[in-house]
């Protein structure tokens, strides 16, 4: 059994992310979701996407013992860049993606969330990228999208102190549309996506066409940084603590080399 399930009625997909107990992002599932959008995409009984998480989280990040294996800047570098390639066909794809985030968006989790056109939120849901708590850096076009939405210091201050925001605060600062009780999340969430399908489906693409239009290619060159960035950071000797330090569940010590 895959990583995702698919139930489509009313023209929207409800796409279910399940991989206990984090749903934390591993190159396998960032593969199996970009196949999934390739067969989406041409489907004409699908017109919306919604995403979202099965358990206690949309998803709490990427697949931190699988970095463990990467023994290379140029290694950890490719790494980024195939979460990036994913997150941005999320972006450009050609139907709405609605993202319904209950429990944590974390890390990779908020960054698979900022793919997505739109956000709802469980109230008391937690958004935040903690990378630097490894001694790393986001890795999936995280440190672009976060400051798109939320604005330079704001973005700053969430990745330097590694502290996430609630789902209430997310909507305050632009990262997210609406926050509900996660009890009504889904229902919300639902009824959001069928009012978008009922529209037509060339005009709803070319209104994402246009927005993508907006997105300066100085996003692309960042994105290439933040991946070379990756590579570099994730060979310093603190990130090798840091990801230590996570897998014995200790605090992390940083020496700056």
């Amino acid at each position: 059994m895959g990583f995702f399930s698919v139930h489509t009625e009313d023209f929207v997909a409800t796409i279910t992310f399940s991989r206990p107990p984090a749903n934390a992002l591993s190159s396998a599932v960032l593969k199996e979701l970009s196949s999934l959008l390739d067969e989406l995409k041409d489907d004409e009984q699908v017109r919306v996407l919604l995403l979202h998480g099965e358990g206690r989280f949309f998803s709490a990040g990427a697949d931190i013992k699988e970095f463990t294996a990467v023994s290379s800047s140029e290694e950890a570098a490719s790494l980024a860049r195939a979460g990036q390639q994913v997150m941005e066909k999320l972006e450009q794809f050609p139907k709405p993606v609605i993202a319904a985030i209950h429990g944590a968006a974390l890390g990779g989790g908020l960054e698979l969330a900022m793919g997505c056109h739109i956000r709802l939120v469980a109230e008391n849901a937690k958004l935040g990228l903690p990378e630097l708590q490894l001694g790393l850096i986001p890795g999936f076009a995280g440190t672009q999208r976060l400051m798109r939405y939320v604005g330079f210091s704001k973005a700053l201050e969430m990745m330097w102190t590694s502290e996430p925001i609630t789902g209430a605060e997310a909507v305050q600062w632009g990262l997210a549309n609406k926050a509900v009780p996660e009890e009504k999340l889904l229902e919300e969430a639902k009824t959001l996506a069928k009012k978008v399908a009922q529209k037509s489906p060339i005009s709803v693409q070319a209104t994402i066409e246009l927005l993508q239009a907006a997105k300066a290619s100085a996003f692309h060159e960042a994105v290439e940084k933040e991946a070379m960035l990756f590579g570099s950071v994730f060979m310093s000797e603190d990130a090798k603590e840091g990801v230590q330090a996570f897998i014995e569940k200790r605090p992390a010590q940083f020496r700056g080399k």
